[in-house]
């Protein structure tokens, strides 16, 4: 699978089948993105919540090709009130065939409004999701979220060899909490995300490789429009 940072949460997934997949689409207006990077197609968009930094991109790349949108249930309705046609609403623990992965939706601790206008409409509740691949491995791309008990629950049910998670702090946990969620996941990998976009979001990869006590569990610090193979 290669695996391309787009720049604060932002992902794109291509499998060896030729899917891709967009996870928390924010390109238009975001400092990190890459100069000049152009997403060439998207078979699969995945919402882990609807604040703006999450979902800004979703309806003009969904309108522009097409995409199956995988959701909360409440933030599809808003997507289709939006024009979005291939929605695919779930919710947590369950799970769903999109193309060659099966997507499960996990827990988050974290808000969920979306700005409409000058309005924050319900968008459900926050959440992660787990992604396995034809192959059998797992990734887990936590959204925005604080760590939580029972991400020993997500160990244990998927094992998860990749994990993403953001560490920037003030909106979503620090490094010090990414480090635990780590002791609690222990994937083999660890990419931190949802940091250094903005000044408050002081968080740095460096600091979680500090704080990780579990020795099997490396940092994966990526570049922003660098494509990585795993």
């Amino acid at each position: 699978m290669e695996i391309t940072w787009l720049g604060h949460g932002t992902f794109l997934f291509k499998l060896k089948s030729g899917q891709t997949i967009l996870m928390d689409p924010w390109t238009e207006g975001n400092p990190a993105y890459p100069k000049g990077f152009q997403i060439e197609g998207v078979d699969t968009i995945c919402i882990t919540h609807g604040h703006f930094d999450h979902i800004h991109d979703a309806v003009p790349l969904a309108t522009k090709f097409e995409p199956d949108v995988v959701a909360i249930f409440e933030t599809c309705k808003w997507l289709e009130s939006k024009g979005v046609k291939k929605t695919h609403p779930m919710n947590k623990g369950g799970s769903q065939k999109i193309g060659d992965v099966t997507i499960t939706m996990t827990h988050a601790v974290h808000s969920c409004g979306i700005l409409d206008g000058d309005q924050i409409i319900y968008g459900g509740e926050a959440a992660g999701y787990v992604v396995r691949l034809a192959d059998e491995r797992a990734f887990y791309f936590a959204g925005d979220t604080n760590v939580f008990s029972d991400m020993a629950l997500i160990a244990e049910l998927y094992k998860p060899e990749l994990a993403f998670l953001p560490i920037g702090d003030l909106f979503t946990m620090s490094p010090r909490e990414a480090a635990l969620a780590c002791r609690i996941l222990r994937p083999t990998r660890v990419v931190p995300m949802h940091f250094g976009t903005f000044p408050a979001l002081t968080g740095n990869p460096n600091e979680l490789g500090k704080l990780i006590d579990v020795p099997e569990v490396s940092v994966w610090a990526l570049e922003p429009g660098k494509t990585v193979e795993w």
